[in-house]
């Protein structure tokens, strides 16, 4: 399988092909996902609860994370690296570039946050370092005791309209690309609007 980037993703994006993504957090997942040519590998904080056996993703740490990407990385053939930021690893600006370096060193290709607007200093922060970010919008399991459990996001017209304006606001900070989970059509904002990529689940 051939390197995928993210001009591989955009061109794939541009021409209206599907690009899949699929979740693992080990090296022999990895080898078969990318030879059997799956575009993106996600290293998820949803570890925790798969692997771990937490009841949520909150207690994972950075190091923890780091340490399933690189064995990601070293089983990989060839896959894009989407790796996510834990629990309050980005809370501040100075952890958000502390921990985002931790796993691009350890062989993420673009890293992944949740949350909407508040996000953008962040964003703009990373992007200017030379490090991708993909926003998580949506049903965002690390706030979910904010969310009051798993629900689907975006029912109601108000919140709709609020996570599309929020969209936009990632998108003018640098966001590269975008993964929708679990909220409905009406808060995905126009195609149009957004140059990067975007995923939905």
């Amino acid at each position: 399988m051939p390197e995928i980037s993210l001009t591989t993703l955009q061109g794939l994006k541009q021409k209206g092909e599907k690009i899949t993504m699929l979740t693992c957090y080990d090296a022999t997942f990895a080898h078969a996902s990318s030879q059997a040519g799956v575009e993106v590998l996600l290293v998820g904080d949803s570890l925790g609860m798969v692997l771990q056996g937490h009841d949520s993703t909150l207690p994972v740490t950075n190091a923890e994370m780091a340490y399933h990407v690189a064995c990601v990385k070293r089983g990989n053939q060839g896959a894009l690296i989407l790796a996510d930021l834990p629990f309050m690893a980005y809370a501040t600006l100075e952890q958000t570039f502390a921990n985002s370096a931790q796993l691009m060193q350890a062989g993420a290709h673009m890293i992944k946050v949740e949350g909407a607007a508040w996000l953008a200093e962040s964003i703009r922060l990373l992007a200017e370092r030379g490090i991708p970010v993909c926003a998580h919008m949506g049903l965002t399991p690390q706030s979910v005791n904010i969310l009051g459990g798993y629900k689907v996001q975006g029912r109601l017209e108000a919140q709709a309209r609020q996570m599309r304006a929020d969209a936009i606001a990632l998108e003018q900070a640098g966001l590269t690309a975008r993964y929708w989970y679990c909220m409905t059509c009406l808060a995905c904002p126009s195609p149009a609007v957004c140059p990067s990529s975007s995923g939905t689940s």
